[in-house]
């Protein structure tokens, strides 16, 4: 499999190419420079392994929750390569994604937890529980945003972790989230490489999405929308 992720979901702006199971990345911080960054990064990486876009199998992206702006960037490289290629896409959490860098990073085990924070602003982080199950981020309860006063731990685990930037808003977490985290490492951005090994499973598997399905995911606008009059 020839699978291409991109992601520009945080101040990280990265691309990853997987090729039959082996990855190469480019990743910079750059808050402000992801428009400029991605497609040189796309065309080296794909130059660096003798490739031209038509030779992908697959298109994947950090689908959100994350800067807005960060967001369309990405999503609007995947449709467009995704329309003109006729290819396949699988959007991937960033929360979901940080999760499975964490558990490689940290040697987390299977049957424990990590709990990803991004700084959501406004006073909010995005939050998202995920446990080690078979080597992947199992979702447990719902990705959500809130105050980091209210995030709380969701489901059974041996052991919790930390991860993302959200926890620089560790002091302002109830007790019962921040004490039982064996280390949290708020030093984790996202990068693509993760994103590609997570979509890796699921392009194989078909779970994929066509350019035109293949949206970000703000959490933020969603809980607007739920929270209107005669919304369920």
């Amino acid at each position: 499999m020839k699978l291409l992720a991109l992601d520009t979901s945080s101040e990280g702006c990265s691309a990853a190419l997987l090729v039959e199971g082996e990855i190469t990345e480019r990743f910079e911080i750059a808050p402000r420079g992801h428009t400029r960054l991605l497609m040189p990064m796309v065309r080296e990486l794909l130059a660096e392994k003798g490739l031209v876009p038509a030779d992908l199998d697959a298109l994947a992206f950090a689908c959100g929750p994350g800067s807005f702006t960060g967001l369309r960037i990405a999503t609007g490289v995947v449709q467009g390569l995704a329309w003109g290629l006729n290819l396949p896409v699988v959007p991937v959490s960033s929360l979901a994604a940080v999760a499975y860098g964490a558990m490689e990073s940290l040697d987390i085990a299977e049957g424990d937890a990590v709990a990803v924070a991004f700084d959501a602003r406004m006073g909010e982080v995005y939050w998202g529980c995920y446990r080690r199950s078979d080597g992947l981020p199992e979702l447990l309860g719902e990705e959500r945003v809130c105050p980091p006063a209210s995030v709380s731990l969701t489901g059974e685990a041996s052991r919790w972790y930390g991860a993302g930037p959200g926890w620089q808003f560790r002091d302002q977490m109830p007790a019962e989230v921040s004490g039982p985290m064996v280390s949290v490492a708020p030093e984790l951005l996202l990068r693509a490489s993760w994103v590609a090994r997570l979509a890796e499973k699921r392009a194989a598997e078909g779970q994929t999405v066509t350019a035109e399905q293949a949206q970000p995911v703000y959490i933020r606008d969603e809980v607007a929308w739920k929270k209107l009059p005669g919304r369920e």
